[in-house]
Order: C-alpha cells, then sequence, then structure tokens
C-alpha cells in the first residue's frame, strides 16, 4: 500500500512539473523605460558633406517583455518634439516649425509595437506605428537584447536593448530643403527600463 501511494505521488509531481515550469516562464514583466540610461539619436546628411547628429533629450513609456516568449511583447514609447535638439539654437527653431515637426500642432512622436519577431539568439526586429507630425506610418526597428537582471545598486530588475532603423521624413511630409537636406534619417536608440515591483 505505501508502495503504490508513494508512486502516485512520484508520478503526480513528475506530471505536474512542466505545467508549472510553463506557468514560471508565461510571467511577462512590465519595465518603465529609464530616461537617465536611455537614448534616442538621430543622423541626418547635410550637403552631402556630414551627418548632423540630433538628439531626443525627453521621451518616456513602457514595455512589457517575458524572454522565453518574446513575442508577447508590448511597448509604447513617446518623445516630447520640443526637446528634439541638434545643438544649433537657430536650426532647433527651424525643424520644430510647420515644414518640419510642427511641434506647436503635434507636440509628441509617438511608437507602438505591432509585431515582435526573434531572429536569433539576442536578435530580432519590432515593427510598429510611428506617428510624427499627425502621420503614422509602419516601421521596423532592427532588436539587440543586451540582458536582463537585478540591478547591483538598489537591487531593482532591469532589460536593456539596442535598436537601430532607417526612416525617410518625407514620408512624413517633412520635405524641406531636400535634396541638400538628406531624406533618410538614420536612428539609434538605447533602452533601458526598470521592472515594476
Amino acid at each position: 500500500m505505501k508502495y503504490k501511494l508513494k508512486t502516485a505521488l512520484i508520478a503526480a509531481a513528475l506530471l505536474s512539473a512542466p505545467i508549472g515550469q510553463e506557468a514560471a516562464r508565461a510571467q511577462p514583466i512590465t519595465f518603465d523605460i529609464d530616461p537617465v540610461h536611455s537614448g534616442i539619436v538621430f543622423f541626418i546628411n547635410h550637403l552631402g558633406f556630414s551627418n548632423v547628429i540630433g538628439v531626443a533629450k525627453e521621451f518616456s513609456g513602457e514595455f512589457t517583455f517575458d524572454k522565453d516568449a518574446p513575442d508577447a511583447s508590448k511597448l509604447q514609447a513617446k518623445v516630447k518634439v520640443s526637446s528634439i535638439s541638434t545643438n544649433n539654437a537657430q536650426r532647433d527653431g527651424d525643424i520644430q516649425g510647420a515644414d518640419w515637426f510642427n511641434a506647436a500642432e503635434f507636440p509628441e512622436i509617438t511608437f507602438v509595437g505591432t509585431k515582435f519577431t526573434k531572429s536569433g539568439d539576442k536578435q530580432g526586429s519590432i515593427t510598429g506605428d510611428l506617428t510624427i507630425a499627425g502621420v503614422t506610418k509602419p516601421v521596423t526597428l532592427d532588436v539587440t537584447f543586451n540582458g536582463q537582471g537585478k540591478n547591483p545598486w538598489d537591487g531593482s530588475l532591469e532589460a536593456g536593448f539596442s535598436a537601430t532603423t532607417k526612416l525617410k521624413r518625407s514620408d512624413f511630409g517633412m520635405t524641406a530643403n531636400i535634396p541638400l537636406i538628406g531624406d533618410e534619417v538614420t536612428l539609434r536608440i538605447e533602452t533601458e527600463g526598470r521592472g515594476r515591483t
């Protein structure tokens, strides 16, 4: 009798183990983007001589991520247009105007992820809807997963990604000074998120 009971308990444990492991894996975590350790940089050609460098200084967002099921991720982010800087006051004033970002009417740029694809151990892509100056277009980011773990300073859970893409500003209605100022814009994003507790 004892042998049968022991056998039944072992069998039950073995059968329930995969279910428990699946439940442990299927727990996506929501992270708030940490602007102190994240950055958005873009490059645009000037007269064929150089690439002007611009940065977004104010942005926010969140992403939900499970490294065992990255295709179920979520992402939404926004950038304050008035915070975009190219290190020149006159030029920055111009790009805030109606011929460019039209910040008065459209004060934010937004991105909402719609498809998350894993292509390698730490590589993948995020396709989403990018809205600039009231125009929404699909854009795909090439993404590298840098890692996830505890912050040694305060014990918080962190996750980090690097992403790049290229887009055409004319797709968003910004055609001023093409081709003297390039149409293609190269975008680089570094994101570190802090897990919610």
